[in-house]
């Protein structure tokens, strides 16, 4: 049964129409599920052509021997057991790599997602999916990183690229890395996951929204799902709250002044005072109590144009009707590295990656206009032309995701609550979308049960942008993903670890949202055997 779905599914693509032949000849071939030869991978140009999307070619398949391999472009090596390395490309420029075991293959794919802007394979996820076995495949979107952080000139007149990196590009790459493992192995994979952060997670949203059929169980980090309206209400707001004045610019150095006053006033409302605020949605900080004094300013203080600067970045922007176009930071981890400075403040003016990112995009995916100046963006009336022209190729907003889960499919969202670049709050609100949206009209706690048997949120307290922060921020969401696709065993919790120095110094429970982590009292407050996930 399962062969004849695969070539029901493959039959959608008027392109791979010509594969029926092949699949049945292919039948009559042993099996190579465990042990490989290399003249097997090698002949994969020829045998896998006529089966993949119409303009794909296979450029390279080759035997990776087992040690030390560094990709091409790459300055990073990793350790790995020998695999078969195939790499392609569909037009217009869909670049794109499958990697599969030469033995110990455990019988599944995993497609990997990108960050940022994209524009590179993600080697670095490949490898780790390598590692446990997997078949994998990851995609530069359609398009070449440049050495400028979120560089988007590459979108200028490019309506197609636009398209390919907001949605098609992983589609596509996809639908291709699972034909050629099939034809590798002589059997289809039994499960397919995907895992990604960030853009990634925009990616694994789309794919469970657009593409319901690629994937058995997703994993998307920290999401940039509203596409559009982020980089409007966070990337320009932000960029605006500070720059739009030279005097609101908040230099990084006042930053660690600004964590140090939020954690004095919210670290221990849950009791412990560990430097991680559990529940950033409870603290009532105020940063005007940081205000300077008329007769100085110093890295202690903030200036009163500096105030409402963070309390613009944390309210977020509304459009002229009062809605809020998308949700603002919350307090906790401001000087946390790879926070604040990083995302928001910048080492100096125009340097942070929220006004690389918004001016980019806006520049080159809305506006194409080389000149556009962000200083002019109308929250209204550009925000809608924005949301018109490309907000349905990289916008991953629906919440509609029956396709999904009426297919048996799976979706794990996680989100760090001292995320500096994406809001925490966006997760949450999409997340009580797919609610509304999947049990219109029933109760609250029946809609929220119904949503939980397909899809479960994860907020990471103290954990920044998909990584680091003050909290626990290493965790193996795809073993749960796993369990909960393969064996039915719905994730309740999953366990973080805090790392330094390559040591664990702290572990505690994630838990399944709305449910918080709450402390014993007693118990080491470092140890996740003493939190149990309870209602806030």
């Amino acid at each position: 049964m399962k062969s004849v779905n695969w070539i029901a599914k493959l039959l959608q693509h008027s392109t791979a129409l010509v594969a029926v032949a092949t699949i049945v000849a292919l039948g009559n071939m042993p099996s190579m599920a465990q042990n490989t030869s290399e003249l097997s991978c090698e002949n994969l140009t020829a045998v896998a052509l006529d089966r993949l999307f119409e303009g794909t070619v296979i450029s390279l398949a080759e035997v990776v021997p087992a040690g030390s391999f560094t990709p091409p472009g790459s300055t990073r090596g990793f350790e790995q057991e020998a695999f078969c390395r195939v790499v392609g490309m569909t037009t217009p420029a869909v670049n794109f790599e499958v990697w599969m075991p030469m033995e110990g293959w455990n019988g599944k794919f995993q497609g990997v997602g990108n960050g940022g802007m994209a524009g590179s394979i993600s080697y670095g996820a490949m490898a780790a999916a390598l590692a446990r076995g997997y078949a994998t495949a990851s995609t530069d979107t359609g398009h070449k990183t440049s050495p400028i952080p979120f560089d988007a000139s590459w979108a200028m007149n490019r309506p197609d690229l636009v398209a390919d990196f907001g949605h098609r590009a992983l589609h596509v790459t996809t639908v291709n890395a699972k034909i050629v493992t099939e034809v590798f192995y002589q059997t289809p994979p039994n499960f397919s996951y995907y895992v990604g952060c960030s853009k990634g997670g925009q990616q694994g949203l789309m794919e469970a929204q657009r593409y319901p059929e690629d994937y058995d169980g997703l994993i998307a980090g920290d999401p940039a799902n509203a596409w559009t309206r982020f980089y409007a209400g966070s990337h320009l707001w932000y960029s605006l709250a500070m720059l739009d004045d030279p005097d609101s610019y908040i230099p990084p150095q006042k930053l660690q002044a600004l964590g140090n006053a939020v954690n004095a006033a919210c670290d221990a409302n849950d009791g412990i005072k560990d430097g991680v605020i559990q529940n950033p949605l409870a603290c009532k900080f105020d940063p005007a109590s940081l205000q300077c004094p008329d007769w100085a300013d110093t890295a202690s203080c903030l200036s009163d144009k500096q105030v409402s600067a963070v309390q613009k970045i944390w309210s977020g922007v509304q459009d002229s009707s009062g809605e809020v176009i998308f949700p603002g930071l919350v307090p906790g981890g401001e000087a946390a590295p790879g926070g604040w400075s990083t995302w928001v403040t910048g080492s100096e003016p125009f340097a942070s990656l929220h006004w690389r990112g918004g001016e980019g995009f806006f520049r080159y995916f809305v506006f194409e206009d080389r000149d556009w100046d962000f200083r002019s963006f109308d929250f209204d009336t550009d925000l809608e032309f924005a949301l018109q022209k490309v907000g349905p190729m990289v916008d991953s907003d629906n919440p509609d995701l029956r396709a999904l889960r009426d297919r048996g499919g799976k979706l794990i969202v996680y989100h760090g609550w001292s995320d500096a670049d994406i809001s925490p709050v966006s997760s949450i609100n999409y997340y009580g979308r797919v609610m509304a949206e999947m049990s219109a009209g029933k109760d609250h706690q029946t809609a929220l049960a119904e949503t939980q048997e397909f899809f479960r949120l994860f907020m990471v307290p103290g954990m920044g942008h998909c990584r680091g922060g003050p909290g626990a921020d290493r965790f193996d969401a795809l073993t749960a993903l796993e369990k909960w696709v393969e064996q039915g065993e719905a994730p309740q919790q999953i366990i973080a670890s805090k790392i330094v120095n390559d040591a664990v110094v702290r572990t505690q429970p994630l838990c399944v949202f709305p449910k918080v982590a709450k402390w014993d009292g007693s118990g080491d407050s470092n140890d996740a055997a003493s939190f149990s996930c309870l209602a806030p």
